[in-house]
């Protein structure tokens, strides 16, 4: 099959944590290939089918889902959905006839690198965990090149398919943040006091939620400012939790557009541990606590949180001891600034701001050796 030059297929979704990288190599592509057309695969009813095409792309959804881990009725349908999604990714590359197809993982990118592999396109997985995925996991015989965010992974994947790249974090923290002082004008509040920044993702964590509206006015007492996210599911019952006098001590955002303005606010950041957030709070250099969500799969956010937790580079906090060890932790560390250096200077050692960089790096390497 002839390949069009400057056609590319991404595949990645479920989740932001596979959506966003993908953007962020769609973005590298189109600006290293201007006239480069760049076309989506996603799986129908998941988030990227929203998320893709506000970014400006196109997107096909295939009719696919996982395996549920419990024997149910939804399980007989998956053999017809894969078959089904492998016949249509089959046409689609067939008539886009890509230069190369890349995966981030999610339900869809399986049956679309599967094709495109087995088409003798050139292939490449980014996978973002330091536990991969089950699609990826797959996927490690078929394609090309495996680039990752975290060492030892060659449990997994083929030595020889490895390269360490880190994960695409967005465009704009890959800028200077604004220093502290001017962060904390931006949301209208104090200077001179510390300032805690609390993500429970974009639809929040109600353990950490939880957590927080039952000390509002310990932050106050102790003039400790908070700019809590805490999710579009909890908005409504976490600012009903606010009293008049806590504002603008505290403040409630259901979501925050604008990462690296909080990332330069915040002091000290109490975070869940998805693979991206983690390389943002990288790149951005800030101490963090990481409280892992125990509700994904394999329980990767633990293994990413400990990669960090195990080399200083930040304080772990699992979801069943917040009430016991939480408070402590933040009294510690919001009362020892050169505790919070030192995590800030370690954790910048795990930065990968070239990431994009180098993961287009080898895709163009593919492209050329085939």
């Amino acid at each position: 099959m002839k390949l069009n030059k400057g056609n590319f297929i991404i595949s990645g979704g479920g989740t932001g944590g596979h959506i966003y990288p993908a953007l962020s190599i769609a973005d590298g592509l189109k600006q290293l290939h201007p006239d480069a057309k760049i076309h989506f695969v996603g799986a129908r009813g998941r988030m990227e089918m929203e998320k893709v095409p506000a970014h400006g792309y196109s997107i096909t959804g295939l009719w696919i889902s996982g395996i549920q881990r419990s024997l149910t009725l939804k399980n007989l349908s998956f053999p017809f959905k894969l078959l089904a999604s492998i016949w249509k990714a089959f046409w689609l590359i067939r008539k886009f006839r890509p230069q190369a197809v890349i995966g981030t993982g999610g339900f869809a990118s399986g049956p679309t690198l599967y094709v495109a592999a087995r088409l003798g396109i050139p292939t490449l997985i980014q996978e973002q965990n330091s536990y991969p995925g089950i699609t990826n996991r797959w996927l490690a015989s078929k394609v090309d090149k495996v680039c990752v965010a975290y060492p030892g992974l060659d449990r997994w994947f083929p030595d020889e398919k490895l390269v360490f790249t880190g994960n695409p974090v967005r465009k704009d923290l890959r800028k200077e943040l604004l220093n502290p002082d001017q962060g904390k004008a931006s949301f209208g509040i104090n200077p001179e006091y510390p300032c805690l920044l609390v993500m429970g993702g974009s639809l929040g964590a109600r353990a950490i939620n939880n957590f927080l509206g039952e000390r509002l006015d310990w932050f106050l007492e102790n003039k400790v400012q908070l700019i809590w996210q805490c999710g579009k599911f909890y908005a409504e019952a976490s600012k009903a939790k606010l009293a008049e006098k806590h504002k603008p001590w505290i403040q409630v955002h259901p979501f925050l557009s604008d990462m690296p303005l909080a990332y330069s606010a915040a002091d000290l950041v109490i975070s869940r541990a998805g693979a991206c957030t983690l390389s943002e709070l990288c790149l951005a250099g800030k101490p963090a606590v990481l409280i892992p969500s125990p509700n994904v799969a394999e329980d990767h956010q633990t293994r990413n949180a400990e990669a960090l937790a195990n080399d200083d580079a930040a304080v772990m906090v699992t979801e069943d001891e917040i009430e016991l060890r939480l408070m402590p932790v933040l009294r510690d560390l919001l009362n020892n600034a050169d505790k919070r250096n030192q995590l800030s200077q370690k954790i910048l050692t795990k930065a990968t701001p070239k990431a994009v960089d180098d993961i287009l790096d080898q895709i163009q390497n593919l492209i050329h050796a085939k």
